[in-house]
């Protein structure tokens, strides 16, 4: 059985699986349509333990990102495809915005309750657990502040029904819309859960920061360990989603499975539909048959 991975995008659904990936998207004249790619195969070196963590995620950006642009012309939300400079403008202040928003603002209000609570300063433990605590409540906030678009709680339902034909497969179903509804919308192996973990395991490894650095040094090298804890992170959904009847396991990735709640949503019948065709469609196209990108 093949590893599966995938992601809502607009009106629709991408899974891959392997070297193959397919996006299936309802059009405005709701009939379905597929695109496939294949991706290059790695060589052995960036398929080692924490390595492949950073590599699976930029892969996986690029992926998702020429996904959401194929699903947003297809579904009619887009009529004319953007340049490349402009897509890497927009990708490029995304990340910026990204890190102001994680990384910069989390550190500079934990710098100031610092000042109002000398036990945050006199302890990397304590300042990089309110850093923490800041992180995930910042993160909330934005996930229920996007959650008011009726646009973004239609890519939630798809985001559900995904899971809910990941599920179906996992468990040796037929592959039918009626099969995969009777399965959950939420799945540890899901991205929502990596954000969580990713989260957690920066309070460990921020922790390891001297806590008499300087606030542009204690910056700069959150930055840098982004990529190790990226690794990390990757490592434990990976060996978490495979022992799920391990009580203490189910234990430790319960709150990604809240936090989940927030980011799926209940699908109708022709959006599970969706996710189902983009799963059946990324199983059966053979690697050699489509084109290879990246």
């Amino acid at each position: 059985m093949k590893d599966i991975g995938g992601q809502a995008v607009i009106e629709g659904v991408m899974m891959r699986a392997g070297n193959v990936w397919t996006v299936a998207v309802r059009n405005p004249e709701k009939e379905i349509v597929i695109k496939k790619e294949g991706v290059r195969q790695l060589p052995r070196p960036l398929k080692l333990p924490l390595l492949r963590g950073v590599v699976a995620l930029i892969q996986s950006l690029s992926i998702g990102i020429r996904a959401l642009l194929y699903s947003a012309e297809a579904s009619g939300h887009d009529e004319e495809k953007p340049s490349s400079v402009s897509l890497f403008f927009t990708v490029f202040v995304a990340f910026v915005i990204g890190i102001g928003l994680f990384l910069l603002f989390p550190l500079y209000a934990t710098k100031l309750l610092g000042l109002l609570f000398l036990s945050i300063n006199n302890s990397s433990l304590i300042f990089n657990f309110a850093d923490g605590i800041i992180r995930v409540l910042v993160f909330l906030i934005y996930i229920l502040s996007i959650n008011m678009s009726k646009d973004i709680k239609r890519v939630f339902q798809y985001h559900g029904a995904e899971h809910k034909a990941v599920h179906a497969y996992e468990a040796g179903e037929e592959l039918t819309p009626e099969n995969a509804d009777k399965y959950s919308t939420l799945h540890p192996r899901c991205g929502t859960s990596f954000l969580l973990i990713v989260m957690m395991m920066s309070i460990l490894i921020f922790s390891m920061i001297p806590k008499e650095w300087h606030f542009m040094e204690k910056f700069l090298s959150r930055i840098i360990l982004m990529p190790l804890i990226a690794g990390v992170s990757y490592e434990f959904i990976k060996f978490s989603s495979k022992r799920m009847k391990n009580p203490l396991v189910r234990f430790a990735a319960a709150p990604g499975l809240w936090l989940q709640k927030l980011t799926t949503g209940k699908p109708s019948h022709d959006q599970i539909e969706v996710a189902v065709r983009a799963l059946k469609e990324v199983l059966e196209t053979g690697e050699k048959e489509i084109n290879v990108v990246g």
